[in-house]
């Protein structure tokens, strides 16, 4: 069964990348951006995310997908890395795997010249152990 954060992280990840969430009972597609604002989330995502979970996921889904966001928090999916392109995507736990990864749409990807798509960043968590490591080291 797939988290509410490995979900989260899913969608942030495909953002990035330019897919839209629909939202077919508005009639809305929701694309925030930026995703990521220094060491956490923007403002714009979590609104996003906070719209997507108000839902409860009915009737959302991420462009180029068919389960909805409420299906894949069912235990029936969980989210794993495409073999393809390394990015999360939903895989039905049991059974015949239904659809493609969204990057089947995806001109030119995976592209290994550009940034890839990632989770928040705490700089200052990650340079610290960066640190404990290299004073480790040293002794």
């Amino acid at each position: 069964m797939a988290s509410q954060q490995q979900l989260k992280t899913y969608l942030a990840y495909w953002f990035q990348l330019g897919k839209k969430v629909f939202l077919s009972k508005d009639g809305k597609e929701l694309l925030p951006q930026p995703v990521i604002r220094g060491d956490r989330y923007s403002q714009e995502f979590e609104d996003c995310w906070q719209k997507i979970i108000a839902h409860q996921g009915q009737d959302c889904y991420l462009e180029g997908t068919e389960q909805t966001i409420e299906e894949l928090l069912s235990p029936t999916w969980t989210i794993t890395s495409c073999a393809r392109c390394n990015m999360p995507v939903p895989m039905i736990e049991l059974g015949i795997q239904p659809v493609d990864c969204p990057c089947n749409d995806l001109d030119e990807w995976p592209n290994s010249e550009i940034p890839q798509p990632r989770s928040p960043i705490n700089t200052v968590v990650h340079l610290s152990k960066i640190q404990s490591r290299l004073q480790r080291d040293r002794v």
